[in-house]
């Protein structure tokens, strides 16, 4: 099992805001500070220029790189977003893992189209105004406790808010082009005001204070739908979610399997360290005829020393149950 906020065990795959640092950096107090110049000679015609893992403290010099199309400045001790202004063609700006307090003088950038600015210190979205052909925003581990200031982005795709202060699903209705939508490790407490995002195709509200699914009835393109977590009682409100192929409840209160047989594209089913203890509501995923993987482990009924044979009997041409594939 994963520690951060993860209901799934080690080879499941995981959502963008349980993924990892694909290394870790050095803590500040380790490191230097070094000036741009110390680790970048000037390209004039670069398009890509990679600086993680520089030391870097600020953003300077890039004055002749006017066709930049896109920069990388992860885990770096950078402070303050500037000196981009010029940078009139960037396509592509990577901020992850800095020490910036505040999204600031982007206003020139208005080619960008993937803005990452996750593992920050930031507590407002703001001064995104002129950035509308943004189709990425990541915005995961910051302090953010508002959606705002992002109903003008149309053009964005996906959206990443996951591990931030949020309490409420707000300011999205006219984001209809969003097809992965992630607010995981927040502290929200409804599912609401998501029926305008009908292209949704992946919701992850993992880790969150959540009791009831629903509000889901206009997400007819969703395939992906993690609630692991939180403390849902009961599975219901699926009806017009057909397209379903993974669904998560992982870590809930659930004591029921019920409500799914009408999902005939299921093939994840993750109902891991819940309270179901009735065999014959088992019986239920018989109907779900492309069901694959199938977690049931730290259930009641997963103390049977028969429980994997009683699963594959019930659904036999499942190819996982739990971490450990079929034969």
């Amino acid at each position: 099992m994963s520690e951060n906020c993860s209901a799934m065990a080690e080879d499941r795959p995981l959502t963008p805001e349980e993924e990892p640092a694909q290394e870790e950096p050095p803590k500040p107090e380790d490191m230097q500070v070094v000036k741009m110049e110390d680790v970048i000679t000037i390209d004039p015609d670069a398009t890509d220029v990679d600086l993680n893992h520089g030391r870097i403290g600020k953003i300077e010099r890039l004055e002749p790189l006017v066709n930049l199309e896109r920069l990388y400045l992860r885990w770096n001790l950078i402070k303050k977003i500037e000196n981009l202004d010029h940078l009139i063609a960037l396509q592509e700006l990577e901020l992850y893992d800095n020490q910036i307090t505040k999204l600031e003088n982007l206003d020139n950038l208005v080619n960008l189209e993937v803005l990452d600015i996750s593992f920050n210190r930031i507590h407002k979205i703001e001064n995104l105004d002129r950035l509308v052909k943004l189709s990425k925003l990541y915005l995961c581990a910051n302090k953010i406790s508002v959606i705002e200031n992002i109903g003008h982005l149309s053009n964005l795709t996906m959206l990443e808010l996951g591990d931030n202060k949020l309490r409420k699903i707000q300011h999205l209705d006219t984001l209809t082009n969003l097809t992965k939508l992630y607010l995981g490790k927040n502290k929200i407490t409804k599912i609401e005001n998501l029926d305008k995002l009908v292209n949704l195709e992946c919701l992850s509200l993992q880790c969150n204070r959540l009791v009831k699914i629903e509000n889901l009835d206009k997400l007819v393109n969703l395939t992906e739908l993690y609630l692991s977590e939180n403390g849902i009682e009961k599975i219901e409100n699926l009806d017009h979610n057909k397209q379903l192929d993974t669904l998560d409840l992982a870590k809930n209160r659930i004591k029921t399997i019920e409500n799914v047989a009408h999902l005939e594209c299921l093939e994840e089913f993750w109902m891991n360290d819940n309270s179901v203890s009735d065999w014959t509501c088992v019986d239920v995923l018989a109907a779900n005829k492309k069901l694959a993987t199938v977690y049931l482990e730290r259930n009641p009924i997963a103390s049977d020393s028969t429980y994997r044979k009683k699963l594959k009997l019930a659904i036999p041409w499942l190819t996982q149950i739990d971490a450990t594939l079929c034969r």
